[in-house]
């Protein structure tokens, strides 16, 4: 019987490069589904495949059981782990690998460019010159400003080194501090995460979703930062309490939110967030590049071949760190 592999990432079905050749040169029936799946289509399929080769579909402890005893991996095209229970997984041995190092400079320039158009206001020039009004709108410069990271991972550090490269004043807060890279880029460290939102000018958000991040920007932590302070967010959106959010921007404690993700995906039409003031909403595309996606679905299908193949030293096995 052909191993069967569900395939369900869409950027790795769209975009053309090497890691097509690679999937096909080997004996699986692949079966390719539009992701992110929800649980109830996820239960439709489970059962059926000996491997995931997955995005951000959801695979709880239900899809788990329903998938055995044939599941044998699950190879995870990304960096997330909160759509997966990794616990339920590793206790019922299957093994949950994913892709670390592949997309930190692509999601860096996204952070970037979102923080540029909020502070540029260029969503609105823009918009309005497509329109046929010649709208002069007057923004702010970055330099100067107070950039604050929290979580200085492999993304966090890139978004430093870019903010370094723009003038700006670096602090951070992350548990495991690399004390070599804060030195060599000048960057501050922060004993919490509330000493950056006291600080900070800019709030760049680079943690993993978990119960201890759920909501971290909430109405509490928006009353301790400055007035008009911008948060950005290439993580998860659901690090940011979207109601909570909506009446800072509304209020004007908040200056700006650029996001690439929602607590919603796709969003419904009515999502409060996609008409809130100084609010810039793109489409979870901060990964999404020619160069990401071909090291990313490389790194996945790679991950996917050695594990089933038993070529054990050359997967990478995930965790949530």
């Amino acid at each position: 019987m052909a191993t069967r592999v569900l395939l369900t990432t869409t950027s790795y079905q769209d975009t053309p490069g090497p890691h097509h050749d690679l999937l096909e040169s080997q004996d699986f029936e692949v079966v390719r589904e539009r992701g992110p799946l929800p649980e109830e289509r996820m239960l439709e399929l489970a059962g059926e495949f000996d491997a995931f080769l997955c995005g951000d579909d959801a695979i709880t402890q239900a899809v788990i059981d329903k998938s055995l005893p044939r599941l044998k991996v699950i190879s995870k095209y990304g960096i997330g782990l909160d759509k997966i229970d990794l616990d339920y997984a590793t206790s019922q041995q299957i093994p949950v690998l994913n892709t670390p190092g592949v997309n930190h400079t692509t999601v860096a320039e996204h952070t970037f460019g979102l923080l540029i158009c909020i502070a540029k206001r260029l969503i609105d020039v823009c918009g309005a010159a497509r329109q046929g009004e010649w709208k002069r709108i007057t923004g702010h410069e970055v330099m100067g400003q107070t950039m604050g990271i929290i979580g200085l991972g492999r993304i966090g550090k890139e978004v430093a080194v870019r903010a370094r490269a723009f003038a700006m004043p670096v602090i951070a807060f992350d548990p495991y501090w690399d004390e070599d890279f804060a030195a060599q880029h000048d960057i501050q460290r922060c004993d919490s995460m509330e000493a950056v939102l006291k600080q900070a000018n800019v709030i760049s958000l680079h943690c993993f979703l978990d119960e201890n991040t759920r909501d971290m920007i909430r109405a509490e932590s928006i009353a301790e930062m400055q007035d008009g302070a911008i948060v950005l967010n290439c993580a998860r959106g659901e690090l940011v309490n979207t109601a909570d959010m909506v009446e800072a921007l509304n209020s004007g404690k908040i200056g700006g939110y650029g996001t690439d993700v929602l607590d919603e995906e796709p969003p419904p039409a009515d999502h409060p967030l996609l008409t809130a003031p100084n609010c810039v909403v793109s489409s979870h595309i901060g990964s999404r590049t020619y160069e990401s996606v071909e090291r990313q679905a490389m790194r996945a299908t790679n991950n996917l071949i050695n594990y089933l193949s038993g070529s054990s030293d050359d997967y990478i096995q995930a965790n949530r760190f």
